[in-house]
């Protein structure tokens, strides 16, 4: 989970890890990308990158598009979701969500739209990310990350 917002960040890894899976799971939390070098070799195989956008705080995209040039090209082909909070509080808006659709096309990457503040979203949104964890990971028999990152996306065109 790559975000500025490390409190939100911390909730909702604590609702992926509270939710039933038959697999193993490690959540690394980020301000930003590249990871420290340093801890290369003791770092878990990375099957999903969620980068968290915070609707209310332009940093939070800067800090993500700044963060983007260090990852790999290969995960983006479905390995990439941008996952933008706050969106219940319409008002308080800084970045506008056109701006973070254009960055997910860019990128070839699904945008999803929450609001982690509240339990119920957090949990959905937690098995929803856990779900796209297992099939990113290759855990899900005739389903690649790929194919599901561009179902995700046809069906946000509708």
């Amino acid at each position: 989970l790559v975000g500025s917002d490390e409190e939100l960040q911390q909730k909702l890894a604590e609702a992926i890890l509270q939710e039933k899976r038959d697999f193993k799971i490690s959540i690394h939390i980020a301000t930003s990308l590249p990871l420290p070098s340093e801890r290369d070799h003791l770092r878990p195989r990375i099957d999903l990158i969620v980068f968290m956008i915070d609707i209310k705080s332009k940093y939070s995209l800067k800090n993500v598009e700044a963060s983007l040039a260090h990852v790999d090209a290969t995960f983006f082909l479905g390995k990439v979701y941008f996952l933008v909070t706050g969106v219940g509080r319409v008002n308080c808006c800084s970045i506008e969500t056109n701006a973070v659709c254009k960055l997910g096309e860019a990128y070839c990457s699904p945008v999803l739209f929450c609001e982690l503040e509240l339990e119920g979203v957090r949990v959905a949104t937690a098995q929803r990310l856990l779900r796209m964890l297992q099939i990113c990971a290759g855990l899900v028999p005739g389903f690649s990350a790929l194919s599901f990152s561009l179902l995700m996306r046809n069906s946000a065109d509708d």
